[in-house]
């Protein structure tokens, strides 16, 4: 299946028109012609059989319909992780999780933070293509850039789990998660989380949380979080 992105997609369409670089694309570079069918998502877990019905320069007109409404996955990983300073290994992480099975993506602006701007755009990108490119029909919500303290605020799903490098008594991820759980893991940056996140996450009810006993880069940490979760909660 080679399949396509379409966003907001009215539940009642029966075509859509793709805007100008979309349509070049799909028929410029990929050769597209009227007849020829097409899969497209719009990401929210709906997938359609679409018929290309016309077809110019700088247009092209998809007829629709409904093909499978999916359902949420019956567990949801959600990660807040510090930016890398390298910014193509944030994006390593990106794809790799997507492609893997996450629900939520939350970047975090701690303390020992390197990187203190992200590329919103570039980074929604990368989760569409990742999306497309593992056939999978729900894209990954992005968050914007949250402060530590802010995203402690938030209210968030399931088993609440907190890995950093200090030694201090911690449970195997393994252990704390069954099967059906949801799971939200905070991540820190290369510098780790200071001790005083570590302590508010604590009082907020996170559980320090080992991934092994091998010290791991941030995004590695992110892509083994999400490889866990799947083996343990997958239906």
């Amino acid at each position: 299946m080679q399949l396509f992105y379409y966003s907001n997609i009215s539940p009642e369409a029966n075509s859509l028109e793709l805007d100008k670089e979309q349509a070049r694309h799909m028929t410029k570079v990929l050769r597209k012609k009227a007849g020829d069918h097409v899969d497209i998502t719009d990401g929210l877990g709906n997938l359609y059989d679409g018929t290309i019905s016309l077809v110019t320069s700088n247009k092209c007109n998809i007829d629709i319909a409904l093909a499978k409404a999916y359902p949420l996955p019956v567990s949801q990983l959600h990660i807040a992780i510090a930016p890398t300073k390298m910014n193509d290994r944030m994006e390593w992480f990106l794809e790799k999780a997507t492609e893997i099975g996450i629900a939520k993506i939350t970047p975090l602006l701690c303390e020992h933070s390197e990187r203190k701007k992200i590329n919103t755009a570039r980074f929604q990108k990368i989760l569409i293509s990742a999306m497309k490119q593992s056939n999978q029909f729900y894209l990954p919500v992005l968050e914007e850039l949250t402060s530590f303290t802010d995203f402690l605020k938030a209210d968030v799903k399931g088993v609440k789990c907190i890995a950093h490098c200090e030694e201090t008594d911690k449970k195997m991820l393994s252990q704390l998660l069954h099967k059906h759980q949801d799971l939200t893991m905070i991540i820190g940056p290369e510098g780790d989380l200071s001790l005083m996140e570590i302590e508010m996450a604590l009082k907020n009810g996170f559980i320090p949380t080992s991934l092994g006993t091998k010290r791991l880069r941030t995004e590695t940490a992110g892509v083994y979080t999400s490889a866990i979760f799947n083996s343990l909660t997958a239906s």
